[in-house]
C-alpha cells in the first residue's frame, strides 16, 4: 500500500497490519512519521499535559548468571566486584529520594543465585514496614522467572508471594526483543524466552498488577523484527490490558561483549514515532532521555511521546555501557515548557500528583546520577547469612569468613 493511503488510514483511526506498519517504518518520511505520530498522541491526550515520575532506579546486586552480551553492568559469580545491596543501604537510598519528592523505587538487578524468594520477601516487608507508603516498582519479567526457577515455585506463586510482601507494579525490562532469534544472538534467551517474558506479564495483569514494556533496539535485529516485537506486545496488551507504558531505548554498546554502534538520534525518533501508531492500545509512551540525552527526549514530545519518564536519581546499567546524561526535576520541567507543555507529576499508574516539587519547596539539584555504591566498596551485607548459599564461590566466602 502506498505511504499515502496508510497515512491516510492512520489519521482515520486504523489499525496497521504487521506489513503496514514495516512499510511506514521503512519508507515514510521522518516529517510525516513525526507528524502521524503527533496526531495519534494528541488524539489519546488531548490537553497540553506531559508527565513525568521522581523515583529512584536502584540495582540491588551487579551478580548474574545471564551473562547477556549486550551488558556491561554485570559480573560473574564470585567477581572481586560483585555486590549486594544491603537493606540498610536501600533504606537510605530511599530516605534520599523521599527527600528529593520520590515516592516509588524502581528496583532491578541481576540473576544472582544466591538470593532466594525469602530475601526478596524479607526486603519488600522491611520496606513496608519503615515506609508504608512507598511505592516498590521491581524485578523485571527475567528477574521474576530467575527467583522462580532459584527456589523451585511456580511464577504465578512467586509473584503472588511477592505481591503479599509489598510488590506494587513491575517495569518492564529485559524484553530486549522479543524474537527468539534475536534472544539467542543477544545471549539473553536462556533467562527468558519470547514466549517466558510475555506469559511473567499475562501472569502479572491477571493478579492485578500493572506493569510496563520496553524494547531496546540497535543490536542485532532487523527492522521486521523490531516491528514483531510491538506487535506482541499489542496482542498482549489486547488480552490483558496490563501495560501503563512503552519504553524504547537505543542499545548502547560501549564496554559490552557485543559491541558495535549506537543507533542514532534519527533512528530513536522514527522508532518512537512507529510505536506510537503500532500501540495504539497503549496510553503513554516515554521518551528514553537517559541514553538519548534532554533534547532530543524533548523533541520526542514531537514524535509520540507523551511522557518525559523518571527523574531516575540514580543508575547504573546504561552507564556501564557509556551512557552518562542527568536531568533532575528542574530540566525535566524546564524540556517539558519549552517544548509548549505543561509538567505534571504522577505516580506508576499515570495518575497525576500535581505541580513540580521544586515549586513547592526547596530542593537539591541533581548534577550527577548516583550510583549504587562508592567505588572500593566491597562490603558484605549482614543479612546474607540469613539464605542458604548456592553458589560454590559464596560458599567458599562464608567458609573464610
Amino acid at each position: 500500500m502506498a505511504i499515502d493511503a496508510l497515512a491516510d488510514k492512520i489519521r482515520a483511526g486504523g489499525r496497521l497490519k504487521t506489513d503496514e506498519a514495516i512499510e511506514v517504518y521503512l519508507e515514510a518520511p521522518t516529517h510525516l512519521l513525526g507528524s502521524l505520530a503527533n496526531l495519534v498522541r494528541h488524539r489519546l491526550h488531548p490537553d497540553p499535559t506531559v508527565t513525568y515520575i521522581i523515583d529512584r532506579n536502584v540495582n540491588y546486586t551487579n551478580v548474574c548468571v545471564a551473562r547477556c552480551s549486550f551488558c556491561a553492568f554485570y559480573r560473574p559469580v564470585g567477581a572481586t566486584d560483585g555486590y549486594v545491596l544491603g537493606f540498610d543501604e536501600i533504606f537510605r537510598k530511599i530516605e534520599e529520594t523521599i527527600e528529593l519528592g520520590g515516592g516509588q523505587l524502581l528496583l532491578q538487578g541481576g540473576h544472582n543465585p544466591d538470593l532466594p524468594i525469602e530475601w526478596y520477601e524479607d526486603l519488600f516487608r522491611a520496606v513496608k514496614s519503615r515506609f508504608p507508603g512507598f511505592k516498590l516498582h521491581a524485578l523485571s519479567s527475567p528477574e521474576v522467572l530467575h527467583i522462580s526457577r532459584v527456589s523451585q515455585v511456580p511464577v504465578s506463586e512467586v509473584i503472588r508471594r511477592l505481591v503479599a510482601a509489598g510488590l506494587d507494579s513491575i517495569p518492564g525490562g529485559g524484553a530486549e526483543i522479543l524474537v527468539d532469534r534475536v534472544r539467542h544472538l543477544l545471549h539473553c534467551y536462556s533467562k527468558a524466552s519470547s514466549d517466558e517474558w510475555l506469559d511473567v506479564m499475562r501472569q502479572a495483569h491477571r493478579q492485578g498488577l500493572r506493569t510496563t514494556a520496553t524494547m531496546m533496539y540497535g543490536s542485532v535485529e532487523t527492522a521486521a523484527e523490531r516491528i514483531e516485537h510491538m506487535m506482541r506486545l499489542r496482542e498482549l496488551q489486547d488480552e490483558t490490558g496490563g501495560f501503563t507504558a512503552f519504553i524504547a531505548w537505543s542499545y548502547q554498546p560501549e564496554h559490552t561483549e557485543l559491541q558495535g554502534v549506537e543507533a542514532t538520534g534519527l533512528d530513536y525518533l522514527r522508532t518512537l514515532a512507529t510505536a506510537r501508531l503500532v500501540l495504539d492500545n497503549f496510553d503513554n509512551l516515554q521518551a528514553s532521555w537517559v541514553t538519548q540525552g534532554g533534547k532530543v527526549g524533548q523533541l520526542s514530545l514531537s514524535y509520540g511521546a507523551n511522557d518525559m519518564g523518571s527523574v531516575m536519581i540514580e543508575e547504573n546499567v546504561v552507564r556501564a555501557a557509556g551512557a552518562a546524561y542527568c536531568m533532575d526535576e528542574v530540566e525535566i520541567v524546564r524540556n517539558i515548557e519549552d517544548a509548549g507543555y505543561v509538567p505534571k507529576r504522577r505516580n506508576m499508574h499515570y495518575e497525576i500528583l500535581g505541580e513540580p516539587i521544586f515549586r513547592e519547596r526547596h530542593i537539591p539539584r541533581l548534577v550527577h546520577l548516583a550510583t549504587a555504591r562508592a567505588d572500593g566498596d566491597t562490603s558484605i551485607p549482614v543479612e546474607l547469612v540469613n539464605y542458604a548459599a548456592r553458589s560454590r564461590a559464596e560458599r567458599e566466602r562464608r567458609a573464610r569468613t
